[in-house]
């Protein structure tokens, strides 16, 4: 079997954990979170930072696991398997997205304050980048941190924030100079019960309906100087480097899901009968099937390549962008394929299959759009 050539049966052991638990504490719950519009994640990251799921490559000092990126593979694959895809991307924040910076450049202050509360579920975090005029075009944001004395004051808004309205701090991207350029960003961390922090809105989605997005606004909010991240005006650096770990984790959790997606309309297909035989009869579907799954075979092994990189302490930006690249490709046509396989009973948001459909679009926008990708591949390549 392909997995007994990457892990051992140490890391087999956190992946039939992750399994399980996801399975007894996640999926039975799925269908009602989404008809909530929102997960309780204070509660669901407590039972998971006590198993030790949210830090698992950090450094046990500060409440990780101190383990390998083989580690948070399988980890990362085993919650392609909630029945949602909401529910990844919540977790995925907090382990992938809005802690990197600080476990890597943060000084141990923020670490104690505010990463190991992360690992150990007492704290939700949200990354704060994207704002009304400003996505993929990260340096052309304009929410604004101005040093005064020993605190940066805050002004502006920034919205598509995951985990938005019940995070307890934010890893926000904001301008702390005038000066052109990329050195004119830094991370601040900034805790949502400051005066000055508002929720505008909880924003209505086509999709990852149980996930909490929302657009936040800043109010002359007094922020410590010493929630800074690194150095002042390094802070685009730094979120282009801990973009590497977002795009990455959305790669595992993409063709465990397609695979899913694939299993679940294959059992449609065998029991669908149309014309006196099953739908599975047909060449054209078996064949279409049979595409997608080499499809989805090649990124889980440029996958696996990226990981034999990481841990090599490669340049991975090239690699996991391609990567990400095809996941948001393939993940839109394998479900809009099987949706259509289903026929008028997919178009029923009963189905998991139009969950599914709806929900990997995203994987094309979020954290750099296709076209991003392609900007990046072309530039690495030379051209």
């Amino acid at each position: 079997m392909t997995k007994d050539l990457y892990f051992t049966k140490e890391h087999n052991q956190v992946r039939k954990a992750v399994r399980d638990f996801v399975k007894k504490e996640i999926n039975p719950y799925v269908d009602e979170w989404e008809e909530q519009g929102m997960t309780p994640l204070h509660e669901l990251f407590k039972k998971m930072g006590d198993l030790g799921f949210l830090g698992i490559r950090y450094d046990p000092k500060w409440g990780g696991q101190g383990l390998d990126y083989w580690y948070e593979l399988a980890f990362l694959e085993e919650l392609g398997n909630i029945e949602c895809g909401s529910i990844p991307m919540a977790i995925s924040v907090q382990t992938n997205m809005a802690t990197p910076a600080i476990d890597q450049f943060g000084s141990d202050y923020l670490k104690e304050k505010y990463l190991k509360p992360a690992v150990d579920g007492d704290l939700v975090a949200a990354i704060a980048v994207t704002e009304p005029d400003a996505g993929s075009d990260v340096a052309a944001l304009k929410t604004t941190a101005k040093r005064e004395g020993d605190h940066y004051i805050l002004n502006g808004s920034k919205t598509y924030i995951t985990n938005g309205t019940q995070a307890d701090f934010l890893t926000l991207l904001a301008r702390t100079s005038d000066e052109p350029g990329y050195h004119s960003f830094s991370l601040i961390i900034v805790p949502t019960d400051i005066p000055g922090f508002n929720i505008s809105k909880k924003l209505d989605k086509m999709g990852m309906r149980s996930s909490d997005t929302a657009e936040l606004f800043f109010d002359n909010m007094k922020i410590p100087a010493e929630n800074l991240i690194g150095k002042e005006g390094e802070g685009f650096i730094y979120q282009m480097q801990q973009f590497q770990h977002e795009r990455f984790s959305a790669l595992p959790m993409a063709y465990v899901t397609m695979r899913n997606v694939i299993n679940m309309t294959v059992e449609h297909l065998r029991q669908r009968i149309v014309f006196g035989k099953p739908l599975m009869s047909k060449q054209v579907l078996r064949h279409r099937l049979a595409q997608w799954l080499t499809e989805i075979e090649a990124l889980q092994q440029l996958t696996y390549h990226i990981v034999r990189m990481k841990e090599a302490d490669m340049d991975v930006t090239k690699e996991i962008s391609m990567g990400k690249l095809l996941a948001g490709q393939l993940s839109s046509r394998v479900t809009d394929g099987c949706l259509q396989m289903f026929g008028g009973l997919g178009f029923m948001n009963e189905m998991k299959i139009s969950r599914y459909f709806r929900d990997s679009r995203l994987i094309a926008i979020g954290g750099g759009a296709n076209e991003v990708m392609c900007e990046i591949i072309s530039k690495m390549e030379g051209f």
